[in-house]
C-alpha cells in the first residue's frame, strides 16, 4: 500500500490519533511523576480526570447525534447542524460556568484540597476548550481524522513544552501546572479558529428543528460516550475522600498504562458508529450484527497480548513511569499489582464498549441511557462501601468490574430483544478467524 493511501484509511488515522494521544501523554505522566510531590500529582489527576469527565459529557451530548445526522446532509443541512452545535455546547458551557462561579463563593467552606482547586480552575479551562472541542466532533463528523490528529497532538505537546519549560525555571509547582494547562487549551482552540475549523460563522443558520433533533438524540447518547469516562471519576472521587491525594496518585500510576487497551478501543468505537449506522439505515440487520462480533471479537482475543505483559513487567513499567522511587517498592508493587487486575478485567471491555455503540445505531440510545446508571449506582455504592470498610485500593477494581458484566448482560439482552439474534460466542469465534487470515496474509507477503 502506497504512503498517500495509507494515510487517508480512516482506521489507521484514527488509531494513530489515539496511540500518539496516549504516548504523549504517558510521557508527560512520567515527567510529571519524578519532578512533582505525589500529593500534588494526585490532586492534578483528580482535576483532570473530572474536567475530562465534564469534557466527556458536552462533546458526548452532541458527537453521536451529530455525527449520525451530519453524515450525507445537504450542504444546508449541515450548517444548520453546524450552528445548532454551537448553541447547544454554548449552552451546555454556560450552565456549568454558572454553577462553577456559585461555587467559588462557598470555597472558603471547602476543606479539600482537590475540590478546591478542580473548583478554582474548572470555568477557564472549559471556555478554553469549548471551539477545539467543536472542531474534534467536526472533525469526526468529516471523517477528517487527520485533522482529528493534528488538533490533538497541538495540544499534548503545547503542555509537555510549557511544563519542561517550568522545570528550567524552577516553577514546577501545581499552580503553575494549572496555568499551561489554560494556556495549551487556549492555543489550540485559536488555531481551531483561524483555521476555520470550528464552523462558529455557521451560528446564524441554527434552527430550533435542529436543536431539538440533536438535543433529544443527544441527551441519550451521551450515556454511551462518557460510559468509557465514567469509572474515572468515581474511582477518582472516591479514593481522594476516602484515603487521600496520595492514593490516588498511586492508583493513577497503575492504571497508566491502560491505555495500551484504550488505544484500539477509542480508535475503532469512532469509526465503528458511522459505519453501524450506514447498516442500520440501509436495513442491513446482519450487518450490523455482524460487524459488531468482528469488532468484539477481534479487539479482545488482541488484548491478550497485553494481559501477558501486565503479568510479567508490571512492577518494571511502573518504575519507568514513576521513576526509581516507584521500583521495587511497596508503592510501586501496589501500583503495579493494580495495573495487573484492570488488564485482567479489560478482556470484558470490548464487549461492553461496541454494544453500547451498536445500542445507539439501532436508535435505542434510552437503553444505555438507563444502563448507565445502574452501572453508576452499584460502582458508587460497591467501591464506596467497600473502600470505606477494608481502606484497600484494590477494592476499587473490582467494583469496576462487576457493572460492566452486568452491562454486557443487559445489553445483551435488549439486543435480542429489539432488534436481532446476538450471541457473543460468535463474536469470539468471529475475531479468531480475522487474527488467523491477518496472520496468513502478513506471512504469505513476507
Amino acid at each position: 500500500m502506497k504512503t498517500g493511501k495509507l494515510f487517508k484509511n480512516i482506521h489507521l488515522l484514527s488509531l494513530l490519533g489515539t496511540g500518539s494521544m496516549s504516548v504523549l501523554t504517558f510521557l508527560f505522566s512520567a515527567v510529571l511523576y519524578r519532578f512533582m510531590e505525589i500529593e500534588e500529582i494526585g490532586i492534578w489527576f483528580f482535576f483532570q480526570t473530572t474536567l475530562a469527565f465534564f469534557d466527556m459529557f458536552r462533546q458526548g451530548f452532541l458527537s453521536t447525534a451529530f455525527v449520525k445526522f451530519y453524515a450525507g446532509a445537504t450542504f444546508k443541512r449541515q450548517r444548520q447542524l453546524v450552528g445548532s452545535t454551537w448553541i447547544i455546547l454554548g449552552g451546555i458551557t454556560s450552565s456549568a460556568i454558572v454553577i462553577d462561579l456559585i461555587s467559588l463563593l462557598f470555597i472558603h467552606y471547602i476543606k479539600d484540597a482537590s475540590l478546591r482547586n478542580f473548583i478554582s480552575y474548572f470555568s477557564f479551562n472549559f471556555v478554553a476548550s469549548l471551539p477545539m472541542i467543536i472542531a474534534m466532533c467536526l472533525a469526526q463528523a468529516q471523517l477528517r481524522f487527520d485533522r482529528l490528529l493534528s488538533i490533538r497532538l497541538i495540544q499534548i505537546s503545547l503542555l509537555i513544552i510549557s511544563f519542561v519549560a517550568l522545570i528550567l525555571l524552577k516553577r514546577n509547582d501545581l499552580q503553575h501546572l494549572m496555568y499551561i494547562n489554560i494556556f495549551a487549551s487556549v492555543c489550540t482552540s485559536l488555531r481551531c479558529l483561524i483555521k476555520g475549523w470550528t464552523g462558529i460563522h455557521y451560528i446564524k443558520f441554527s434552527t430550533k428543528k435542529a436543536i431539538s433533533e440533536l438535543f433529544n438524540f443527544g441527551r441519550y447518547t451521551v450515556g454511551t460516550i462518557i460510559s468509557a469516562n465514567l469509572f474515572n471519576v468515581t474511582n477518582a472521587t472516591l479514593i481522594n475522600f476516602i484515603l487521600g491525594p496520595s492514593h490516588l496518585a498511586i492508583y493513577n500510576l497503575g492504571t497508566r498504562l491502560m491505555e495500551i487497551v484504550e488505544i484500539p478501543l477509542r480508535s475503532f468505537v469512532a469509526t465503528a458508529m458511522p459505519m453501524l449506522s450506514k447498516y442500520y439505515n440501509q436495513g442491513l440487520k446482519h450487518e450490523v450484527v455482524r460487524t459488531t462480533q468482528k469488532y468484539i471479537g477481534t479487539i479482545t482475543l488482541s488484548i491478550i497480548p497485553a494481559l501477558l505483559f501486565a503479568l510479567l513487567f508490571a512492577d518494571l513499567a511502573m518504575g519507568i513511569i514513576g521513576g526509581s522511587q516507584y521500583y521495587h517498592n511497596p508503592t510501586g508493587h501496589t501500583a503495579g499489582n493494580i495495573f495487573r487486575l484492570f488488564v485482567l478485567f479489560a478482556l470484558f471491555y470490548p464487549a461492553d464498549r461496541f454494544l453500547a455503540v451498536m445500542l445507539d445505531a439501532i436508535h435505542k440510545p434510552e437503553i444505555n441511557f438507563r444502563k448507565i446508571l445502574i452501572m453508576l449506582c452499584m460502582n458508587l455504592s460497591v467501591g464506596g462501601i467497600g473502600l470505606y470498610v477494608f481502606q484497600n485500593i484494590y477494592v476499587i477494581v473490582f467494583a469496576n468490574t462487576l457493572p460492566v458484566l452486568v452491562a454486557i448482560f443487559l445489553s445483551l439482552k435488549a439486543v435480542n430483544k429489539h432488534y436481532a439474534p446476538f450471541k457473543l460466542q460468535k463474536a469470539y469465534q468471529m475475531g479468531a478467524q480475522e487474527i488467523f487470515r491477518a496472520l496468513k496474509k502478513t506471512m504469505k507477503n513476507t
